[in-house]
């Protein structure tokens, strides 16, 4: 039991994150239009801006708390990035301006190591072997956590667009708490790394990772998913509205049982995937699926279409542990906070691009002036930029003598 506290505390941590998350976007596009007005492609496109911000902040701030917690310690800074969140949910929930959310949005990018610091504990306390399925546990927190929270989401909307907000507020300090009382540090005097400002920036760290035998070419793999599969946060609950015309109880349906389908794949798949398939296979999978998977949301029309297609849009993410995995076995022990603030950087990279890009073609091909209706547009783009990743993994594995099986 006392081994597996840890893994418990983390796995709630990243659930209860992303119930914070998951509560928020259902009410995301009437939210937007209730402060700022306009039209539901406008809404969307002011989503894409917020979440772009959002993404920024975590770019240039992800490598920074990554290197601090390989210095000062895993838990003083998982504890005091939960605290801020929780003032930043409560600054959204007052929020009478477009300029107001987007200050919040800021801030909470800053203070948003969560998945980070909880990525670099589970690589702390994981043998190699264990880090593929350590890393799926991680998967399966988010979830569960995705399931219960767009269904608190959408039915807290019915007292108000700003009632899921406080709820977000008190989840986040609830685990703050908690936190406080359980949480272990694993970073010891033997992996303890000094602190260095120029591995402490985006390109700095960048530049430290990739100098690793084997990681450059996988970044890159990593980079172009995150992009790709960033469309189904960005334009999920505006395309769901535009094209099936689902309010904010349906989307927080759908996004539960999108939730439930991948807790269900991150915990219980990727350990038997890995074992049967290896983890070179198991991603291949995963890049495979999100391929179809993506083409086929692009061109759907029906509301039950899309909800039969959710669970296949889960089983695809089988591979992002894998890849995670394979990074995390290429680099010592001292550096995996490092690694861990890399790839969210490498993330939020991918998703200050994405909210832009997919937003602006969501909203003019859901528009008057465009050529073809066809409001999946976006997803098209994202297959295609999965195509790429897919393509770039193969590459990578045939040049790299030193590619982990």
């Amino acid at each position: 039991m006392a081994q597996r506290l840890p893994i418990i505390f983390i796995v709630m941590t990243v659930m209860i994150d992303s119930m914070g998350v998951g509560l928020i976007m259902p009410v995301m596009p009437n939210l937007i239009q209730e402060v700022h007005g306009g039209t539901i492609g406008n809404a969307a496109i002011w989503g894409g801006i917020l979440t772009t911000s959002f993404a920024a902040m975590q770019f240039l701030f992800s490598p920074l708390l990554g290197n601090l917690s390989d210095r000062f310690g895993r838990r003083p800074i998982l504890l005091l990035s939960l605290l801020v969140l929780a003032a930043d949910y409560l600054v959204m929930a007052i929020a009478g301006s477009i300029w107001l959310l987007f200050a919040g949005r800021i801030v909470g990018g800053m203070a948003s190591a969560t998945h980070t610091t909880a990525s670099a504990y589970m690589a702390d306390i994981s043998a190699p072997s264990e880090k593929a399925r350590r890393f799926g546990l991680i998967g399966a927190g988010f979830g569960v956590g995705f399931v219960f929270g767009p269904i608190l989401g959408g039915s807290l909307s019915e007292f108000g667009t700003r009632a899921p907000f406080v709820a977000a507020a008190i989840l986040a300090g609830a685990n703050g708490i908690l936190g406080w009382l359980v949480l272990k540090e694993t970073v010891t005097d033997k992996i303890r790394r000094r602190f260095d400002w120029r591995r402490a920036n985006p390109l700095g760290a960048l530049n430290a990772v990739t100098r690793m035998p084997g990681l450059s070419g996988l970044l890159w793999v990593f980079f172009f998913y995150q992009v790709s599969t960033f469309v189904y946060p960005v334009t999920w609950a505006y395309f769901s509205t535009e094209r099936f015309d689902w309010g904010p109880g349906t989307i927080g349906l759908s996004l539960a049982v999108f939730g439930a389908c991948y807790a269900v794949v991150q915990g219980g798949l990727v350990r038997p995937a890995t074992q049967y398939l290896g983890d070179n296979g198991t991603v291949l999978l995963g890049l495979s699926l999100e391929t179809v998977t993506l083409t086929v949301m692009g061109f759907v029309a029906a509301g039950w279409l899309a909800f039969g297609m959710i669970p296949v849009a889960a089983l695809a993410a089988i591979g992002l542990p894998a890849l995670q995995g394979i990074m995390s076995r290429k680099i010592p022990d001292d550096a995996q906070g490092e690694l861990q603030g890399v790839l969210t950087s490498v993330s939020s990279l991918g998703m200050i691009i994405s909210p832009l890009v997919m937003t602006q073609i969501f909203a003019y091909f859901s528009g008057g002036s465009a050529p073809v209706y066809l409001p999946g547009a976006a997803f098209l783009l994202a297959a295609v930029l999965m195509l790429i990743s897919l393509l770039l993994f193969v590459t990578s594995r045939r040049s790299s003598a030193t590619f982990v099986t």
